[in-house]
C-alpha cells in the first residue's frame, strides 16, 4: 500500500513519557504549564501523567497534583498510563478530567517484559487478564493492545513479525476470555511500539503488513523512538502503509527508563511529524508554530536543548511568506 492518509491523529506522550526519565524533579507548575500549552496547539490527544509506583518512577510522585492542576479543554482526550489495580484506583479518582480506557499491555520480547515489570510472557499474560476484569469491574471499556518492543530489543536482539504476531494473539485472547464486548472489551486499537528504536522503514513496511493481512479490522498506530535517527523515516514508512495514528513528544521528550540505554533520544518529536504532515498535504489540526513554542518551553523548564531539528530550524511559513 502507498497511498497517504488524508488526515493523521497525533497523541501527544511528551508531558508522561518526557517528565518521566528526566533525573532531575521537575515542578509540578512547570508540567502543567506544559500541558496547558499543548492545550492550545490543536492537538486532541494528550497523555498528561502515569499513576505508576514513586519508588520505580520519582518523576510522576506527584501526579494527582498535576493531573488536578491543568485547564482541561473540552475537546481534548486527556489520558494517563497505569500498569496496576493500584494505578486504576488512582486514574479513577479524576474520571471528570480523564479519558479513560483499558489497554492490554504486552510485550514481543519477554527479555524486555522482564526488564520492565519483572514479568515474563506467562505473568505478563496474568497480570493483564486480572487488570482487564479489574477494568470491568470499574466500568472502565478496554479497547486497545500496545505492544512494546514490537521491532528489537536491546536485550533480546531483532524481533521478528511472528514474535509480533505472537504477543498481539495473546492479546486477543485476554479480551476474548473476558467476555468480548459484552463485558466491556471490544479492541478495536493495535499499537506497536519501537520501544527502544530498532525499527527500520523496511521492518515497519513488513511487520504493518502481517498484521494487517491477518487482522484487517484493528487500528494501527505506531509509537516510533529515534534512538538512532530513524524515527521520521520509519513514521513516513507507516504513512505509506496508510497508518494514520501515531504517538509522538513535544521536542522529541522521553525515553524508556527500562531500556538499557541512559541518555538516547525519546519519541519521534510532535513538531517533526506534524512538520512532515504539512508538507506531504496531509491533515492534523495542529498549529505548528504553537506546537515550536510548546517545545521551546518545554527546552526552558528543562534547561536544556531538545533533539528536535525542527525547534533549531523553525518551520518553512516565514522563509515562504519571505520569498513570495
Amino acid at each position: 500500500m502507498s497511498d497517504l492518509p488524508r488526515k493523521v491523529e497525533i497523541a501527544e506522550e511528551g508531558p508522561r513519557e518526557g517528565f518521566q526519565i528526566e533525573k532531575n524533579p521537575i515542578p509540578s507548575a512547570d508540567k502543567i504549564a506544559l500541558i496547558d500549552a499543548l492545550s492550545a496547539t490543536g492537538l486532541r490527544h494528550i497523555q498528561v501523567a502515569s499513576f505508576v509506583s514513586p519508588r520505580l518512577v520519582p518523576g510522576w510522585s506527584d501526579a494527582e497534583a498535576v493531573v488536578a492542576g491543568f485547564r482541561p479543554n473540552p475537546d481534548i482526550h486527556y489520558t494517563a498510563l497505569w500498569f496496576n489495580a493500584a494505578g486504576l484506583d488512582r486514574a479513577l479518582a479524576f474520571k471528570d478530567r480523564l479519558h479513560l480506557f483499558g489497554s492490554i499491555s504486552l510485550a514481543a520480547s519477554e527479555a524486555f517484559s522482564l526488564k520492565n515489570l519483572n514479568r515474563d510472557r506467562a505473568g505478563q499474560i496474568e497480570a493483564m487478564r486480572k487488570q482487564t476484569a479489574a477494568h470491568i469491574a470499574a466500568g472502565v471499556p478496554v479497547t486497545r493492545i500496545g505492544l512494546q518492543a514490537a521491532f528489537g530489543c536491546n536485550y533480546a536482539g531483532d524481533v521478528a513479525p511472528a514474535q509480533v504476531m505472537a504477543a498481539v494473539k495473546d492479546g486477543l485472547a485476554i479480551a476474548s476470555e473476558a467476555g468480548a464486548s459484552e463485558a466491556g472489551v471490544t479492541i478495536r486499537d493495535l499499537t506497536l511500539a519501537d520501544t527502544m528504536g530498532w525499527a527500520n522503514p523496511h521492518q515497519i513496511e513488513a511487520v504493518i503488513g502481517e498484521v494487517r493481512n491477518r487482522w484487517p479490522e484493528l487500528r494501527l498506530a505506531l509509537h516510533l523512538h529515534d534512538t538512532r535517527g530513524l524515527g521520521i523515516a520509519n513514521a513516513m514508512a507507516g504513512l505509506r502503509m496508510g497508518v494514520a495514528r501515531f504517538d509522538a513528544a513535544v521536542g522529541g521528550l522521553g525515553g524508556c527508563p527500562f531500556a538499557g540505554q541512559p541518555g538516547a533520544p525519546g519519541n519521534i518529536a510532535t513538531e517533526e511529524l506534524a512538520l512532515l504532515c504539512a508538507e506531504l498535504g496531509i491533515a492534523t489540526g495542529i498549529d505548528l508554530e504553537a506546537l515550536v513554542e510548546a517545545g521551546r518551553l518545554a527546552e526552558r523548564i528543562l534547561d536544556r536543548r531538545l533533539p528536535s531539528a525542527v525547534l533549531r530550524g523553525g518551520t518553512l511559513a516565514r522563509f515562504r511568506a519571505r520569498a513570495a
